[in-house]
């Protein structure tokens, strides 16, 4: 299943320069520009508190995202940075990228854990330990995944489920070359208590 890309809303800047850009931060907005793709650059600006919003949700450099731009087509752009005041750590200025369906991007991608039931480790009341809520990929931007499935079905007590262990989508391989953990099977307290006094005894 495809990931939904993010919209981005934006407005057209006129001007460049220092001068324009602080223009920009006095009527609340924050300056950018989108490049790439052998296009002229394009400044643009966008909502400060808007922008703010969308940093503080996370993931903002590793996210696709939709720019709609009024009287502009739609472009899809990762960012390729966030210029921040050095003092009290706010934007000051944003660089998009502009990205082709078939590019290679690298980005954050949710994992998802089925099949809880069929897990006898869980079945005798050990714990799921998610080391790695999500995985950085790299993967064809017009088809990111929502999500990859880990499946639980079989693990028992002890187990720990490795990059290596789970069924990547065509085309999908992850950032990290060695086989990181994502997950592991844990022990219930009283079961782990119940083994050290069996063994001490």
């Amino acid at each position: 299943m495809a990931r939904e890309i993010t919209d981005l809303l934006a407005e057209v800047r006129t001007g460049t320069g220092k001068g324009a850009a602080r223009q920009a931060r006095r009527e609340g907005y924050v300056p950018g520009i989108i490049y790439g793709d052998g296009q002229e650059p394009q400044p643009i600006k966008v909502k400060y508190n808007y922008l703010l919003t969308k940093l503080r949700q996370g993931r903002f450099l590793q996210t696709l995202f939709n720019l709609k731009v009024e009287g502009q087509p739609d472009v899809h752009v990762v960012c390729r940075g966030v210029q921040r005041d050095v003092v009290k750590d706010l934007p000051t200025h944003v660089d998009f990228m502009r990205i082709h369906d078939d590019s290679r991007i690298e980005l954050f991608i949710h994992v998802e854990f089925v099949n809880h039931e069929a897990s006898p480790g869980l079945k005798r009341g050990g714990t799921l330990v998610v080391v790695r809520p999500e995985v950085e990929l790299e993967v064809t931007a017009g088809d990111i995944p929502d999500h990859i499935t880990v499946d639980l079905t079989g693990k028992k007590i002890g187990d720990v489920i490795h990059i290596n262990d789970v069924q990547l989508p065509a085309g999908v391989k992850p950032t990290i070359a060695r086989n990181f953990v994502i997950a592991n099977v844990t022990a219930p307290s009283g079961l782990v208590a119940e083994e050290n006094a069996e063994e001490t005894a």
